[in-house]
C-alpha cells in the first residue's frame, strides 16, 4: 500500500528544530502572498515555469507538490517565500525548513528532467518593499538524492506504522458491534439515517429527543461507514465541555464493547483492543501551563526546544487510544512540551478530533485548514446543532470602537499619526449627520475601507520593524481592524454594516475626539462599527463542500428550513425528525392562558407567576426549575415569591456566574429534594444538563423567548424578510420557541421520568406557536386566576 504525503508535510515531519516560537511577526495574508509569488513570476524572462507538479517514490512512499518555479535554461528551481520585515529577522529554524523543501523540489526536477546537476534557489520577497533575497546554491543529482532519502527514511517508518494503525482500525470497525444489547426507540432510525448519508456523501439534519441517546446514535455508524467510504477522520463537533466530555464517553463504551464482544487470547489473557485514536481539543487558555508566558523559548519553558523533542512526545502520545485533556498534559510534561501546541501537532494523526465548533466553522479554523491541506475526507459530526446559528454569526462579525481607535493612536509613533488621522476622518465622515443612536447602511464606505486598510498596513511595517508589548493598545486594535478589513472585503446580504452611537459626558471630549460638525452643547457620542453577519451560510457553505458528510443534530431543529437556510447547507440536505421514547402520560403540559409577559404587562404578571408556581408546587413538592426572560424580570419574581411564601425553597442564577457557583446551583437538585431553581431562559441551565429522576419534576417557563425587539434585531428582521420573505419569524419566534422546548426538556430525561410544564404567556394558545412545540406533548390550558 502506498502512503501519499505532500512535500510541505513532509519537512514539516522531519526538518522541523528548535524551539517554537510565537511572538507575533506580521505575516503576508493569503492574497498577498498570491500576489508576491506572482511578482516574482512576473521577473523571470524566458521560458520560466510556475506551478511545476511532482512526483516522487521511495519505497512505499508517495512525495507529491508543487515547485514555485523553475528556469530550464539556467536549471534552476526556485521556492518563493513572502515576509514582512527584515530579512535578518526570518529565524533559522524556518530557513531550515524552507531549504529541505527547496531540496526535495529540486531532486523531484532532476528526476523528471533527467537532470545531473541543479540549482536550488530560495527566494524571500518582502512584501512592503518588493524586494527580493535570493540564496543559491548548486547540488548535483545524487546530493540531492541523498538528502530526500534521507528524509523520506526519517518518515517511512511512521508512514508504515500508520498504515498498519489505519488497516486495523478498519478492519476493527467492520466488526465492531454496537455497544448495547439494543437501541433505545428512535436512536437505531437515527443511526441508519447517520449511516446512509455517509454512503451518499451527504449532509443530515437531524432531530431527536433527549433519552434516545443521540451520540452514540451519530457516532457509531459514522464509524461504522469509515472503512468502506474511506473516511481518514471524523471530527464531532461541541458547543459546550459537556459535549464534549459525552462523546469521549461514548468511544469508550464503543472500546469496551468491542473488547466484550471478541473472545481474549488466553496465552496472553489480553483483551482486544478498538484501534481508534481519540483527541481533545480544548482551547489554549485551558491547556496552558504557564499562562503568563509568552510563547517562545526565551520565556516558556516549554517551547523552548519544543521541535527537538516534539518526536519522542509524539511517539508517547500515540500510544495512548484517548488523548483527553489529561492525557495529552501527562505526556506533554513528560517530554517538557507544550500540551496545547502537541495537541495541535496530534490532530493529524487522530481517527476522530473533538473539539468546539470554532476548530472546523472559524475564520481561521485548524481542522478546517489540515483538511484541505493534506486532502483528507472527513466526517462531521455536530452536536447541539442549534447553537451554530448564533455561534458563527459570532464567528464572522467585527467591530470597532471610537475609544480603542484613540487609545491604538496614543500609543501608535509619531509616523503613524497621519494615518490614524486619515481613518478618523473618514469615521467622522460617516457618523457626522447620524441622529440616532443607531443606523444601517447600505454598504461600507470605501473611504472608510480605504483609509482602514491603508492603516493596518502601516502598522504592519511597524510591527516589522519594531519590538511591542504584549497588551500594547495599538496591536489589540490592529488585530480587530484586520478582521473587520477582511470581514467588510466579503460584505454581502448575508451581513449589515451599522453604527451604534453611545452619548458621553462632553467633559470626556478631547481634540482627538471632537467633532466640530457638532453642536459644543450636545453630548459627544462615541460611535462602534460594526460588520455583523446576520446569515452564516456564505462563509459555512464551504465547509460542507469540504466534508465528505455533515450531520448536524439535535433536539430542536424545528422548523429544518429554518437551519438550512441560515446555516447554509445544500438544497438536497436529508432531514429526518426522530420519534421519541416518551410518553404523553409521563409530561403534563399547561398554557397558562391569561397571563402576558410582554414588557408593557410586567408588573402586572408578577403575581399571577408567582400563584401558578405556588399551586403546582402545593400539589406536588419537589424540585422545579423557573425560566424568566431576564435577570430583572427573575429578581422580581422571585422578590414576590419569597414575600408571599417565605417556607418555599429558591435559589437563582446570577449574572456572571462562575463554574463552582454553577455547580453549586445544580447541586441543589437532589433527588428527595425541594426547591424552586430560577434561571434565565437561554442561559446556563436552560440546556446540556441532566437532572433525571426527582432531581428535576417541572418547570414553568414565564416567556416565549423571543429575543428582544431593539433597533438590532429590526434590522436583521428587514435583511431576513428580504433573504427569505420571513423575517419575524426568522428573528423572533423560532430562534424563542427553540429555547422554550431546550429548557422544557430538562423535565424528561429517561422512559421512566414523570413530571410538569408551565407555559405562562397566553401566545402559547396559538396554533403558530403550538406547531413549533414537541408533537408528543398533549397541551392543556389553565388560568392563573381563578
Amino acid at each position: 500500500m502506498t502512503y501519499t504525503i505532500a512535500v510541505r508535510a513532509l519537512c514539516e515531519f522531519t526538518a522541523r528544530e528548535g524551539d517554537l516560537d510565537l511572538r507575533f511577526t506580521p505575516a503576508p495574508t493569503a492574497q498577498e502572498g498570491i500576489a508576491g509569488h506572482a511578482l516574482v513570476a512576473g521577473n523571470r524572462t524566458g521560458p520560466y515555469e510556475t506551478e511545476v507538479a511532482l512526483n516522487g517514490r521511495y519505497g512505499a512512499l508517495r512525495v507529491r507538490g508543487r515547485a514555485d518555479g523553475f528556469d530550464p535554461v539556467a536549471r534552476r528551481v526556485e521556492e518563493v517565500k513572502t515576509y514582512r520585515g527584515e530579512f535578518t529577522s526570518i529565524p533559522d529554524n524556518h530557513r531550515a525548513l524552507h531549504w529541505a523543501q527547496a531540496r526535495i523540489y529540486a531532486h523531484l526536477l532532476c528526476e523528471d528532467r533527467e537532470l545531473d546537476a541543479i540549482e536550488v534557489s530560495l527566494v524571500y520577497f518582502e512584501i512592503s518593499s518588493q524586494k527580493e533575497t535570493s540564496l543559491v546554491e548548486k547540488r548535483t543529482a545524487a546530493e540531492l538524492a541523498a538528502h530526500f532519502d534521507l528524509h523520506c527514511a526519517r518518515f517511512l517508518e511512521w508512514a508504515q506504522r500508520e498504515q498498519a494503525h489505519r488497516a486495523a482500525r478498519n478492519a476493527a470497525l467492520e466488526t465492531m458491534p454496537f455497544p448495547r444489547a439494543t437501541f433505545r426507540p428512535g436512536q437505531r432510525e437515527l443511526a441508519v439515517a447517520v449511516y446512509r448519508t455517509a454512503q451518499h456523501a451527504g449532509h443530515l439534519l437531524a432531530q431527536a429527543p433527549t433519552g434516545i441517546g443521540k451520540t452514540l446514535g451519530t457516532l457509531f455508524p459514522a464509524l461504522k461507514a469509515c472503512p468502506g467510504e474511506h473516511l481518514d477522520k471524523l471530527f464531532y463537533l461541541a458547543a459546550k465541555s459537556s459535549g464534549r466530555a459525552l462523546a469521549l464517553d461514548a468511544i469508550d463504551q464503543l472500546r469496551d464493547g468491542f473488547a466484550d464482544a471478541l473472545p481474549t487470547d488466553d496465552s496472553h489473557d489480553t483483551r482486544p483492543v478498538l484501534m481508534l485514536r481519540t483527541l481533545e481539543l480544548v482551547a489554549r487558555d485551558k491547556a496552558c501551563e504557564y499562562p503568563d508566558n509568552a510563547c517562545h523559548g526565551e520565556s516558556c519553558p516549554l517551547a523552548r526546544g519544543f521541535y527537538d523533542r516534539l518526536p519522542a512526545a509524539r511517539e508517547a502520545a500515540v500510544a495512548h487510544a484517548r488523548l483527553d485533556r489529561a492525557t495529552m498534559r501527562e505526556v506533554a510534561l513528560a517530554h517538557d512540551v507544550c500540551p496545547y501546541y502537541l495537541s495541535q501537532e496530534m490532530a493529524r494523526w487522530a481517527d476522530i478530533v473533538v473539539g468546539d465548533y470554532n476548530y472546523y466553522f472559524d475564520t481561521s479554523a485548524l481542522l478546517y485548514a489540515l483538511t484541505l491541506e493534506h486532502v483528507w475526507r472527513v466526517g462531521v459530526l455536530v452536536d447541539e446543532a442549534h447553537n451554530l446559528v448564533d455561534r458563527a454569526r459570532a464567528m464572522y462579525t467585527a467591530s470597532l470602537d471610537e475609544r480603542a481607535l484613540k487609545a491604538a493612536r496614543q500609543a501608535a509613533p509619531v509616523r503613524l499619526r497621519k494615518s490614524f488621522d486619515s481613518l478618523k476622518r473618514q469615521w467622522n465622515a460617516v457618523v457626522r449627520d447620524q441622529t440616532t443612536t443607531y443606523l444601517v447602511h447600505d454598504a461600507v464606505p470605501v473611504k472608510l475601507l480605504n483609509a482602514l486598510q491603508n492603516l493596518t498596513t502601516r502598522i504592519t511595517d511597524h510591527l516589522a520593524e519594531s519590538a511591542f508589548s504584549k497588551n500594547d493598545a495599538l496591536l489589540a486594535f490592529y488585530f480587530d481592524a484586520l478582521h473587520f478589513g477582511s470581514l467588510a472585503q466579503a460584505f454581502g446580504s448575508h451581513s449589515l454594516f451599522d453604527v451604534t452611537l453611545d452619548a458621553i459626558p462632553d467633559a470626556e471630549a478631547s481634540p482627538d475626539t471632537a467633532d466640530p460638525q457638532r453642536d459644543a452643547r450636545t453630548p459627544n457620542p462615541h460611535a462602534s462599527i460594526c460588520v455583523r453577519n446576520v446569515i452564516p451560510a456564505h462563509f459555512l457553505a464551504p465547509r460542507y463542500v469540504s466534508a465528505h458528510m455533515t450531520v448536524m443534530f439535535s433536539g430542536t431543529l424545528s422548523p429544518f428550513h429554518f437551519y438550512r437556510d441560515t446555516l447554509g447547507l445544500p438544497d438536497d440536505t436529508r432531514t429526518i425528525d426522530v420519534p421519541g421514547p416518551f410518553r404523553a402520560e409521563q409530561l403534563s403540559v399547561n398554557v397558562v392562558s391569561d397571563v402576558s409577559t410582554r414588557w408593557r404587562d410586567r408588573e402586572r404578571s408578577l403575581e399571577p407567576i408567582v400563584d401558578v408556581i405556588a399551586a403546582q408546587y402545593a400539589r406536588r413538592p419537589g424540585n422545579y426549575l423557573g425560566f424568566l426572560s431576564s435577570f430583572d424580570y427573575l429578581k422580581r419574581v422571585t422578590a414576590l415569591l419569597r414575600a408571599r411564601h417565605p417556607a418555599l425553597p429558591v435559589w437563582e442564577q446570577t449574572q456572571g456566574m462562575d463554574e463552582a457557583r454553577r455547580t453549586a446551583f445544580l447541586e441543589r437538585f437532589q433527588a428527595g429534594g425541594q426547591g424552586i431553581g430560577f434561571a434565565v431562559l437561554g442561559g446556563a441551565f436552560s440546556e446540556g444538563i441532566d437532572l433525571p429522576g426527582e432531581r428535576l419534576i417541572g418547570a414553568f417557563i414565564a416567556t416565549l423567548g423571543l429575543p428582544q425587539l431593539n433597533a438590532v434585531n429590526e434590522a436583521v428582521r428587514r435583511r431576513m424578510h428580504e433573504r427569505f420573505g420571513n423575517g419575524y419569524d426568522y428573528t423572533y419566534l423560532y430562534p424563542g420557541l427553540q429555547k422554550v422546548v431546550q429548557a422544557a426538556g430538562r423535565v424528561i430525561r429517561t422512559e421512566c421520568d414523570v413530571g410538569s410544564v408551565h407555559l405562562i404567556d397566553d401566545r402559547y394558545r396559538r396554533d403558530d406557536v403550538q406547531a413549533l412545540l414537541p408533537s408528543w406533548w398533549r397541551i392543556g390550558s389553565i388560568r392563573a386566576h381563578s
